[in-house]
């Protein structure tokens, strides 16, 4: 359901209080227009600067496809003449005032968050909204984030605004283009095709974000053409990363570039195609994702942002620390605005990297050390994982699948459970080769056989530090990389292997059974097994 609609349903079922969380003011408060306009109610808006005041003719205000420029404009128009009602400044006297208010009408209070602190505003909001529920009454209260007191939950409604699908994308390019034509000199140099590729690199961002990205690019190349793309790209980026949650990773790796693990490499690659229509037409669902499990150094964040980088999608990282707020509610509410973005970028890969370190403290246990927000949210996650419907693809890597809750792994949440082994002696050498090849070198000039046997209990991570340490002293020598600067690298390593013996064979005991293994059972080495 489109939010309009959905806001007219709150309306005439007599919510008394419906909560719309976001930044985007002037397109929430366009969509209040429209329904007033709609179901033909009065509207008035509030703010701590101007008190109460009846908006203007609904007619006047805008439609939600116009650009953020008409809708500022046109809500001005609609609010003036700004003459506030008597002794409403005060957020308390201005509740207390719409208490005896009996006209149906809709009231937005703007930027209401800032009082919610206050028990006289809490208690005042709870007998509007009790006297509100028996008609059309509703207030509406827009904020970026609204932390709701628990006296107020019985009588709330929260209301999100989605971000903008490819469509809409596509109107606000052609939008902010004619608005900037108006008083630049500009030129038309994007065709259809590049229009489309420049919205599917603003997926993602909210509208106000969107034109605001338009309008830079435009305006800084005085041209709407191919390099505007790529702009609006490295924006989003830019926005991704200050959410602090999210941040776009360019994804130039592929898995030609891990060494190995075959068995998880065709499960890639035929899954590759499923984000295209045919098969959807064929029966087939998007994947949902993969946790992959291993020792450490072998591979596993690589194979994520390899996935990426195979599939040719968007790879965003979530950083599992940010979504933690110290204030209750927020951390759900910040995994939600994950979702909502995720969902946004669509189809795309989200990385999780050590998924035991957002999961770990969800157990029954947990509930008194953070209050259950652990619990709430790995309950968030399944659900989430369970019923999403736009294509991103979750690719989760873990260090220690024995502290993740057993509801989180199972089919339905996951597509599969792979465990990563240290490589085996031919996984060695293509790791060898592939390092080799990275640095230039020829790797047929080197004996693979014999460097892979004497890296045998290295993980892919040791080994490419091998190889570098390798080249620093062949390059201290001003001599050409050897096989025996190899091998002496390699020597003078104790592994993980080796260092945590036993954690790796728990490990291994444990994934024997229970995860698909990512390398072929051919491949694998006596010793691995």
């Amino acid at each position: 359901m489109n939010p309009i609609d959905r806001l007219k349903i709150l309306i005439n079922s007599s919510t008394p209080i419906v909560v719309m969380e976001t930044v985007e003011e002037l397109r929430a408060l366009s969509l209040v227009h429209n329904a007033c306009s709609d179901l033909s109610l009065a509207l008035f808006e509030w703010t701590i600067a101007d008190g109460l005041v009846r908006s203007g003719s609904s007619a006047a205000t805008p439609h939600l496809s116009q650009s953020r420029s008409q809708l500022a404009s046109a809500s001005d128009a609609a609010a003036s003449p700004r003459t506030a009602m008597y002794n409403t400044l005060d957020p308390v006297q201005a509740l207390a005032n719409l208490e005896t208010m009996t006209l149906e009408a809709v009231f937005v209070l703007k930027d209401f968050h800032r009082h919610m602190d206050n028990p006289v505003v809490v208690r005042r909001l709870r007998d509007v909204g009790q006297k509100f529920s028996a008609n059309r009454r509703t207030l509406i209260l827009t904020a970026p984030a609204i932390e709701m007191p628990p006296e107020l939950a019985s009588l709330v409604e929260f209301l999100d605004l989605p971000l903008p699908d490819k469509d809409r994308l596509r109107e606000i390019i052609r939008e902010t283009y004619t608005r900037l034509a108006g008083t630049h000199t500009l030129k038309l140099q994007l065709d259809a095709t590049g229009v489309d590729a420049m919205a599917a690199n603003l997926r993602g961002l909210t509208e106000e974000a969107a034109e605001r990205a338009i309008s830079q690019t435009i305006v800084g190349r005085l041209a709407l053409s191919p390099d505007c793309i790529t702009d609006v790209l490295e924006a989003k980026k830019a926005l991704l990363k200050r959410s602090e949650m999210l941040e776009f990773v360019d994804s130039t790796d592929t898995m030609s570039s891990v060494g190995g693990l075959d068995n998880l490499k065709r499960w890639l690659e035929q899954r590759r195609r499923a984000w295209d229509d045919g098969a959807t037409k064929f029966g087939l669902d998007p994947p949902k994702g993969v946790i992959i499990l291993g020792t450490q150094g072998c591979g596993k964040s690589l194979c994520a942002r390899a996935v990426a980088g195979e599939w040719k999608l968007p790879l965003v990282k979530f950083d599992t620390a940010a979504v933690y707020d110290k204030f209750i509610g927020e951390t759900e509410k910040r995994i939600q605005k994950v979702f909502q973005v995720a969902e946004g970028l669509a189809p795309c890969v989200l990385w999780i990297d050590e998924l035991e370190k957002v999961f770990a403290g969800s157990g029954p246990d947990s509930a008194s050390a953070d209050a259950g927000v652990s619990s709430r949210l790995l309950a968030s996650f399944l659900s989430w994982m369970q019923d999403r419907k736009p294509a991103v693809f979750v690719a989760a890597t873990c260090n220690n699948v024995t502290v993740l809750p057993p509801e989180l792994i199972r089919k339905g949440r996951f597509d599969e459970l792979f465990f990563v082994d240290l490589p085996s002696a031919a996984e060695r050498k293509q790791i060898f080769a592939i390092q080799l090849t990275k640095r230039k070198r020829n790797p047929d000039d080197y004996d693979l056989n014999r460097v892979a046997e004497a890296a045998k209990g290295f993980s892919g991570a040791e080994i490419e530090s091998a190889v570098q340490t390798a080249l620093y002293a062949a390059f201290a020598r001003k001599q050409e990389l050897s096989n025996d600067d190899l091998l002496t690298a390699l020597s003078s390593t104790v592994p993980l292997s080796v260092t945590r013996a036993e954690e790796i064979a728990e490990l291994r005991t444990w994934a024997k059974d229970r995860a698909v293994w990512a390398s072929l059972p051919e491949t694998r080495s006596v010793s691995n097994v």
